[in-house]
């Protein structure tokens, strides 16, 4: 019997702010249509930011930073990896990182599909 399996993969990336719409629409324009976006924080090399507050200064350590999930079916990971490295780069220092990691299984809660259905 011959089973069909299906490689999913999660693309986490964590970008600037102000980079979300750029990577939604690049993202929807090749055919993404869902996301999970979070505000985090943390820091890298950049290291924080001097702020100055009623003439003190002080050091952010940890900067905010969007994180944003998207799982898809194998074959569209590098045009998604390729979006959002276009869509993110500001060519600076921060501009944040991508993790691709596998997924076994998708259930959507509302209907009980699975899989590729599920996506």
């Amino acid at each position: 019997m011959n089973v069909a399996i299906l490689i999913m993969k999660k693309i986490e990336a964590i970008i600037r702010p102000f980079k979300l719409e750029d990577v939604k629409v690049a993202l929807v324009n090749i055919g993404i249509i869902g996301m999970t976006v979070s505000e985090v924080r943390g820091f890298g090399r950049q290291k924080g930011q001097v702020e100055r507050y009623r003439g003190s200064e002080f050091t952010v350590e940890f900067l905010q930073k969007l994180k944003i999930e998207v799982v898809v079916q194998d074959e569209s990971v590098d045009a998604v990896l390729q979006a959002i490295s276009e869509a993110a780069k500001t060519g600076e220092i921060g501009d944040g990182k991508i993790f691709v990691s596998s997924i076994e299984s998708v259930i959507r809660i509302r209907t009980g599909d699975k899989d590729d259905s599920a996506l």
